[in-house]
């Protein structure tokens, strides 16, 4: 204490002058090791973030611009790298044996810890599921900040997180965590495939339906819940979702021979939709009338209730957007919206369609529809949105 008095600086936060407010106020210098006796254990943790969920994340024409020039991967048994903005990495070991690996960190997106644990595990092995994969181990990645908040806050995020890597068939290895102002909770998750079957962003085919197996709109109730405006249903259904693995999905999808798939995360459909467009060289085609919605997700949207997130989605997607006019602006917004742990989006033969549906409704994915359908090869590759689907 003395040392930075003397500094007139705080040596943990040299930002910070010494004596800070929190000593002066409360006689307690965080950096000797003390700590609030009565730090919150009960807080909602949205309260707590700017962007909430993956509306967090670094938006797709930023991180573009900072990934490029980087060099490319130059191991020959790189199957999938991050240059086709796949959802995971792909490692050949033998002729039949791939890692998959891809991590992923974000803020609260619900006010509960252990929910938001859950939400954060199945938002992780997510990637894995999209890939065709089977997940195998993890480790967690934790930005807390223990000198204000009671770590019972942290051990409960912990817990969630555990007991939805268990229900994945997951083991969770070991983690690393810092100290932050801000909390932020994610995995790097393992996993296996078989090169021969996994499911990349590229492969789409003129013909193919595409089914969405989650609801749309998490971001925008997110936000919502941040400025006191969404409704209950919605955000239960919405929490509900978020908790809910996408393995089955996975499983089926597996069976009925996919060969494309993305899971729709932080840069909304539009923007994965976009991406297996541009790797695929296809037009493809969205139904508005026919994509899952929370609920009071669009009237939301209609009322102006659209975050920072969705527009910065829209700074990128909206080049190879085109909007029919019988669809309106609130559904093209929708495509925008970032995703936190959201469905798969599965390109399948229009043949297979029809029973992978009902299997996915059997399953308990109850939510799953076809949104649209891959139309033809292009070389300037666009995303279609009709109010929809055309008689034919």
């Amino acid at each position: 204490m003395a040392r930075s008095i003397a500094l007139g600086h705080c040596i943990c936060n040299p930002k910070d002058p010494c004596p800070c407010d929190l000593f002066k106020q409360r006689n307690v210098c965080l950096c000797a090791g003390e700590r609030l006796e009565d730090a919150p254990e009960d807080v909602a943790l949205t309260t707590l973030v700017e962007n909430a969920g993956c509306a967090s994340k670094i938006g797709q024409e930023d991180l573009k611009r900072a990934l490029s020039g980087l060099p490319r991967a130059f191991d020959p048994r790189v199957l999938v790298s991050s240059e086709t903005c796949d959802d995971a990495g792909v490692y050949r070991l033998t002729p039949r044996t791939a890692l998959v690996q891809s991590v992923d960190v974000f803020t609260p997106v619900v006010d509960d810890p252990y929910a938001f644990g859950e939400i954060a595990a199945a938002n992780s092995v997510s990637d894995i599921y999209a890939m065709g994969g089977r997940p195998l181990t993890a480790l967690s990645i934790v930005a807390f900040p223990v000198e204000t908040l009671s770590p019972r806050i942290m051990n409960r995020m912990l817990q969630g997180g555990v007991d939805k890597l268990r229900e994945a068939g997951v083991s969770l290895l070991g983690g690393h965590s810092i100290k932050d102002r801000e909390i932020k909770f994610g995995f790097a998750v393992t996993g296996v495939v078989d090169p021969r079957r996994m499911t990349v962003n590229s492969k789409a085919r003129p013909g193919d339906v595409l089914i969405l197996t989650k609801p749309l709109g998490t971001g925008t109730l997110s936000f919502a819940r941040q400025i006191g405006r969404a409704p209950a249903d919605g955000l239960a259904e919405a929490e509900s979702s978020m908790r809910a693995l996408n393995r089955a999905a996975a499983e089926l999808m597996a069976a009925a021979g996919v060969t494309t798939a993305t899971d729709i995360t932080g840069f909304g459909l539009a923007g994965h939709l976009g991406e297996m467009a541009a790797q695929s060289g296809v037009d493809i085609e969205v139904h508005g009338a026919a994509l899952p919605v929370f609920p009071g997700v669009l009237d939301l949207i209609r009322a102006g209730v659209v975050s920072g997130a969705v527009e910065r989605n829209r700074e990128y997607a909206a080049s190879f957007v085109k909007r029919d006019k019988a669809a309106g602006e609130d559904l093209e917004t929708l495509l925008y919206d970032p995703q936190t742990s959201g469905g798969l989006l599965i390109a399948v033969r229009a043949s297979k369609a029809p029973a992978l549906l009902a299997a996915l409704h059997k399953k308990g994915v109850p939510h799953a529809a076809a949104v649209g359908r891959v139309l033809r090869r292009s070389a300037k590759p666009r995303l279609l949105l009709r109010a929809r689907a055309p008689r034919r």
